[in-house]
C-alpha cells in the first residue's frame, strides 16, 4: 500500500491551502484515513481524520472549524483543506490509512494506523 501527499508549500499567516493524499496497492473504501503533522523538535500529532464509511470526522481543537477533511472513493483520495492558516501550522503533514478499522469512530492515535506517507512540508509565514 502506498499513500503519496501533495499540495503543500510556502504561504503567509491567513492563506489557504489544499492537502492531497493518493492510497494505491490496498483497498481505500475500508480504510479509516487520518491526517498528521510534525512540527521540529515535536511529537506527531493528530490532525484530521475520517471514518472507513465518510460518515464521521474528527479534528485536534487547533485546527476545528479551520481545516476540512474529505475522501473520494471513486478517486482513492483524501484531501485536507487548510483555511486561516496560522505559523503554528508549520509541520510535515502525513497521510495515514488504518485498516480493519470498522468502528464508525475515528481513529486519532498514531498506533491506529498502518500505512503512512512520506509527508508534505507545510510553511506557514507571519
Amino acid at each position: 500500500v502506498q499513500l503519496v501527499e501533495s499540495g503543500g508549500g510556502l504561504v503567509q499567516a491567513g492563506d489557504s491551502l489544499k492537502l492531497s493524499c493518493v492510497v494505491s496497492g490496498g483497498s481505500f473504501a475500508t480504510y479509516a484515513m487520518g491526517w498528521f503533522r510534525q512540527a521540529p523538535g515535536k511529537e506527531r500529532e493528530f490532525v484530521a481524520g475520517i471514518s472507513w464509511t465518510g460518515g464521521r470526522t474528527d479534528y485536534a481543537d487547533s485546527v476545528k472549524g479551520r481545516f476540512t477533511i474529505s475522501s473520494h472513493d471513486a478517486k482513492n483520495t483524501v484531501n485536507l483543506q487548510m483555511n486561516s492558516l496560522k505559523p503554528d501550522d508549520t509541520a510535515v503533514y502525513y497521510c495515514a490509512a488504518a485498516q480493519n478499522y470498522y468502528s464508525d469512530s475515528v481513529p486519532n492515535q498514531k498506533h491506529d494506523y498502518d500505512y503512512w506517507g512520506q509527508g508534505s512540508q507545510v510553511t506557514v509565514s507571519s
